[in-house]
């Protein structure tokens, strides 16, 4: 199975001295996920939790919304000459009963460690309806400081990170603070799948009660995927992209951007950031 991290010889220049070592990187193979036997996508992705990352998608693209519609996961035999596993294909059987999708050119989604939405056909494509609608009641209230806190909590949890210095990883929070996911990838879009896929498999959809925080900008794919397993709270450290503040304005999602420090911009959602006086209420 390929690995987590992988090393390879640099030449490092550091203030005029030039030395040979190797140096550890973040691995980034190909998954091609199958939905019962048919190629559905193929995302460049950091190996490790292929099957929740592989749920997670399914979940995303509207195609499941419970663990009990996901008969099985398995890796499928890869394409090297001598037919050893890759572990680069993973195909999900849905359960008796469950309606598959036309899978159409439409759908075949091409995703890249950058993009996942590379080679969708129109943004219609990506508004999927949701099964786990924004429905938190009551809703969930956070506060500036605890938000503030969030970024430092994630960093500390990041091993792989601390090896490479080139993985994102998006986390899932209690109100209250508490960390209650971590997942790193090279793509964070895989990294919430993955989040998302793990809960799907353990019975915890909607997200209905948490905060999602991701280490990079927040895409209209982010928050697209955090409607879908109906997650309230969106943070990222970065820029959100002008499609995501519409679709969090539109779906109920409480979208924060440039989490950085005690600082931070609330675009959408402010109804559940309880500013001044009222924190208090809430901390106590």
């Amino acid at each position: 199975m390929g690995r987590v991290t992988e090393r390879r010889r640099t030449i490092r220049v550091r203030d005029g001295a030039v030395t040979t070592r190797p140096d550890t990187l973040v691995a980034e193979e190909p998954l091609e996920i199958r939905l019962n036997g048919r190629p559905l996508a193929i995302t460049m992705r950091t190996p490790g939790d292929d099957f929740a990352l592989a749920a997670g998608f399914l979940v995303s693209e509207g195609v499941v919304g419970e663990g009990s519609e996901v008969q099985s996961i398995v890796y499928c035999a890869g394409a090297t000459a001598d037919g050893v596993n890759t572990y680069n294909v993973v195909d999900v059987k849905l359960a008796p009963g469950v309606a598959v999708p036309d899978i159409t050119l439409e759908r075949n989604v091409y995703t890249t460690s950058s993009c996942g939405l590379c080679g969708k056909a129109s943004l219609d494509a990506v508004r999927t309806a949701t099964r786990h609608p924004v429905a938190d009641t009551p809703p969930v209230l956070v506060t500036p400081a605890l938000l503030s806190a969030l970024p430092d909590r994630l960093r500390e949890a990041q091993r792989v990170f601390d090896r490479t210095g080139g993985l994102h990883a998006a986390a899932l929070f209690s109100p209250e603070g508490e960390l209650l996911d971590v997942r790193e990838d090279v793509g964070r879009h895989n990294a919430v799948d993955k989040l998302v896929g793990r809960a799907l498999t353990d019975g915890r959809l909607p997200l209905s009660r948490s905060v999602l925080l991701v280490s990079g900008r927040a895409s209209f794919e982010l928050a697209q995927k955090a409607v879908m397993a109906g997650i309230p709270v969106l943070a990222a450290v970065s820029a959100p992209s002008s499609l995501a503040v519409d679709l969090a304005a539109e779906s109920g999602l409480t979208l924060v951007g440039f989490l950085r420090g005690s600082s931070m911009n609330v675009y959408a959602g402010d109804h559940r950031i309880v500013f001044g006086a009222e924190a208090e209420a809430v901390l106590d």
